[in-house]
């Protein structure tokens, strides 16, 4: 099952005539996380190896990674078990976790979501606030 895929937020992006991709930056700085702290799922440890090199060194960013090695979509099985549990915790949380972190973090005097840079410095800001989560929920569980 998709937990979120581009398409779902393109026509957001063209209401503010921005470019199709900036509907995957939130993400794709999510899965960065994913993949830096190694919740990355088994599929891409068959097949990503070097891709997963690369977001890791950032020379490809997560929205780059999801583009290329995810088809767009953000899925189930991008993540191992732990790293699913989490998601389920913050990313898909009723009360958008995520997506009120992101926005108090990186968007602020911006139009929308879809208008933060998918840079490494936006990455740094908001990779603060999910590991503080994920922290926090690891004492749960």
């Amino acid at each position: 099952m998709a937990i979120d895929r581009i398409d779902w937020h393109a026509d957001s992006t063209e209401q503010y005539d921005l470019p199709y991709e900036n509907a995957g930056t939130h993400i794709g700085m999510f899965l960065a996380w994913v993949i830096n702290h190694h919740l990355e799922g088994e599929l891409h440890i068959e097949e990503s190896l070097e891709e997963l090199a690369q977001v890791r060194e950032r020379k490809m960013t997560g929205r780059e990674f999801l583009i290329k090695m995810c088809d767009e979509k953000f899925w189930e099985e991008d993540l191992n078990g732990e790293g699913l549990a989490f998601v389920k915790f913050y990313y898909e949380a009723e009360d958008y976790r995520y997506y009120a972190d992101y926005e108090e973090t990186l968007v602020q005097n911006l139009p929308s979501i879809y208008h933060v840079e998918d840079t490494w410095e936006n990455y740094d800001l908001i990779a603060a606030k999910i590991t503080a989560a994920y922290q926090q929920w690891k004492t749960k569980n």
